[in-house]
């Protein structure tokens, strides 16, 4: 049975060893295998084909002027990192996908729920659009490995309503920096 403290130990290592590579290494995550109720090391590149992810991107404590709370959330779309305010001007900046042409928006909104391994239900609109493109989604998705919204979702809401954006991982980790999505904001599992 994993217990708070065993889970807490083996996301710390997790973190710790990262998803970097030396040259001829592969490139690897943890990923958590749900059939088998643990976690296991993925080599992504084999796994998906992926390129790495530029440097720049991969999470980082920075120094941001500022005079939000710690625990706020501050989303910069154009250089595509998200902020996570820690204290008086220190972030812990990621690296984040976020919306394509014509799908990218802003605002203040609030997180109104955090799910793990969320189901993952694309809108009507979404569907009909990909489908006109030849591509047919599901009306949804249980949480898993192959689910687009990754291990975790933060449920972005706007005067107490669901506004369908998300914050959340991804299973093509190789789209971090990238402008890919439907206007959300895709993270690293490691990392959301």
């Amino acid at each position: 049975m994993i217990t708070r403290r065993s889970f807490l130990a083996s996301m710390a290592a997790a973190t710790a060893a990262g998803a970097t590579s030396l040259p001829g290494q592969a490139l690897a995550e943890m990923v958590y295998n749900t059939a088998e109720r643990r976690w296991e090391e993925v080599d992504l590149r084999r796994r998906q084909g992926m390129r790495g992810i530029p440097a720049k991107f991969k999470r980082r404590s920075v120094m941001i002027s500022t005079k939000e709370a710690p625990g706020t959330i501050i989303i910069d779309s154009d250089n595509k990192f998200l902020y996570h305010i820690t204290g008086k001007n220190s972030a812990t900046r990621y690296g984040i996908g976020v919306g394509r042409e014509g799908f990218g928006w802003g605002g203040l909104v609030s997180i109104g729920v955090k799910k793990e391994w969320p189901t993952w239900t694309p809108p009507a609109e979404m569907r009909a659009r990909e489908r006109a493109n030849g591509r047919i989604l599901p009306a949804s998705m249980p949480g898993g490995p192959e689910n687009p919204l990754g291990a975790r979702a933060m449920y972005l809401y706007k005067g107490g309503r669901d506004t369908i954006y998300r914050i959340h991982g991804t299973n093509q980790p190789w789209s971090i920096g990238l402008n890919l999505s439907s206007g959300c904001f895709r993270m690293m599992n490691k990392d959301v």
